[in-house]
């Protein structure tokens, strides 16, 4: 019996390990999508028709990702419930990059993020 209990806990504590770990890579692909609109050069993230810069687009993220921490859980999670629109009006948020093309916040993201997962293979 006591045996069982004891390979229980190591399995728990070896699971815990693991949850834990995928947990702070999220985390760091979460920070790694923010901060990347944060130093967007030029830049104009766009929301409810208002212009912000990165770093106004940065913080506004942050205070999304705050107040749905129960909600995110991944990287994917980010850009569908915080990052791709307006929870009051419903509209996208939208990116001018600075050779004035606009594009949907939503495709940034998601390009940030394969950008991401490519490099850290």
């Amino acid at each position: 019996m006591k045996k069982i209990l004891v390979t229980s806990f190591v399995i728990l504590a070896l699971f815990s390990v693991v949850v834990n770990a995928q947990d702070n890579i999220e985390k760091e692909k979460i920070e790694f999508l923010i901060s990347s609109v944060e130093n967007l050069e030029g830049a104009k993230f766009i929301r409810n028709g208002t212009e912000h810069d990165g770093k106004e687009a940065a913080d506004h993220l942050r205070m999304k990702l705050q107040s749905d921490v129960g909600m995110v859980q991944t990287a994917d999670d980010f850009i569908r419930l915080c990052a791709s629109q307006s929870y009051i009006s419903g509209e996208p948020y939208l990116i001018r990059l600075p050779g004035g093309k606009t594009i949907k916040s939503e495709q940034y993201f998601r390009e940030k993020l394969k950008e991401y997962n490519s490099t850290a293979k």
